[in-house]
């Protein structure tokens, strides 16, 4: 059985990146791994006892999200469910890599649309980013919104997102997609966690993402938890 150390061993493996940032990312997934897990349900409001912990993707799923990123050359990236941003590095990774493959200049061209309700969390989160190899830029490349995702997606989202990671409670998972959706550009890609493990909770998004009218098509991979992976492919109506 693969022990801790060495499923982040081989999830950082495929990630270049700065020392301190790689340094970064193994002390957190480290603490993410040591909690008990952690699945959303249908519940209106989070449970208290969830406030101060990572509820974040595991090592694996996150190189698989960058992976997939620099693989589609995503530049604009929406987060639903930031937590204390071990994912976001990933992402502001990947924005910053992509835009400079690109041949864009450096803080130009890309950007990852952060979200969090909790304060407390968000303040961790730009702790953690302020923590990054100077030469990654981490934090140069994220716009962290503060507050209710019903209303921080409601505006100022760059007109083509390349890329939606739902890591959110259930219940606000589908009402992320329809506000983020109206500016996916065709080949989009939405990944979603746990939606195995969370299946009847998820029901709404399934429901909406295989509906053909609404331009998606998807898969699971059968990570624990499962994890959702669907393309937009444009709409018919």
């Amino acid at each position: 059985m693969a022990t801790t150390e060495s499923m982040i061993d081989e999830a950082l493996s495929s990630i270049p990146a700065a020392p301190a940032t790689l340094a970064l990312l193994r002390r957190l997934h480290t603490q993410a791994l040591t909690e008990p897990a952690y699945v959303s349900t249908d519940d209106t409001q989070p449970a208290s006892a969830a406030l101060d912990r990572f509820v974040a993707l595991e090592p694996a799923k996150c190189a698989l999200v960058y992976l997939l990123l620099r693989a589609s050359g995503a530049r604009y990236i929406v987060e639903a469910g930031t937590s204390f941003g071990v994912s976001t590095v990933y992402l502001a990774l990947a924005a910053r890599q992509n835009a400079l493959a690109a041949g864009l200049q450096e803080g130009q061209g890309g950007k990852v649309i952060a979200t969090e309700n909790e304060p407390a969390k968000a303040d961790r989160a730009r702790t953690h980013w302020a923590q990054t190899g100077g030469e990654d830029r981490v934090g140069e490349w994220i716009d962290l919104r503060v507050g209710d995702i019903r209303e921080t997606l409601r505006t100022n989202l760059p007109e083509a997102v390349d890329f939606l990671l739902l890591d959110i409670w259930a219940y606000l998972a589908l009402p992320a997609l329809r506000l983020v959706k109206p500016k996916m550009r065709i080949g989009a890609t939405v990944v979603a966690d746990n939606v195995v493990a969370a299946q009847e909770s998820y029901g709404d998004l399934l429901a909406y993402l295989d509906d053909p009218a609404n331009g998606f098509k998807r898969s699971t991979a059968p990570y624990p938890g499962g994890l959702l992976i669907a393309v937009y492919v444009g709409s018919s109506g």
